[in-house]
């Protein structure tokens, strides 16, 4: 099996696990596997790389050995997703510096427009598959980390 990309996100955010659940709904692929932020193995994997400091203010999305936040990793991720989506990535043109303010104004705002929750997101049974797990990074090419 071939090593996945790893979606960080922040889990108490309802706009963040909503848009989550998105993905989950159109990675037909099985491209992605997802984790809270503040769960200790996503923190023990982000820990090997040269994360941000703001990195909980950000998706952040680990692709083929390299970390993206923002507006760039939403834009990899919705490439890797059913339907007419991968034809965002065009977005990729406009530069970061125009795109991340649009980014940063929603994520400053992320809570008091769509809320908080008290706990990180549980996956469902039927997730289970989809959620960072030691067992999922084992069977997914992921095992040195």
């Amino acid at each position: 099996m071939s090593a996945k990309s790893i979606i960080f996100f922040d889990g108490v955010c309802n706009l963040c696990n909503t848009s989550i659940d998105f993905v989950i709904q159109r990675d037909n692929k099985d491209h992605f596997l997802v984790g809270a932020l503040q769960e200790d193995l996503s923190r023990q994997i982000l820990s090997k790389f040269e994360v941000r400091e703001d990195y909980l203010d950000s998706i952040v999305l680990l692709e083929k050995g390299e970390i993206y936040y923002k507006s760039t990793a939403a834009l990899k991720i919705a490439r890797n997703l059913s339907g007419l989506w991968p034809a965002l990535y065009a977005l990729i043109l406009i530069p970061k510096f125009l795109r991340d303010p649009i980014y940063d104004w929603i994520g400053a705002n992320r809570y008091r427009w769509f809320g908080k929750k008290n706990t990180c997101r549980l996956a469902s049974p039927e997730e289970k598959a989809k959620f960072l797990s030691q067992e999922n990074l084992e069977q997914t090419g992921f095992a040195g980390l």
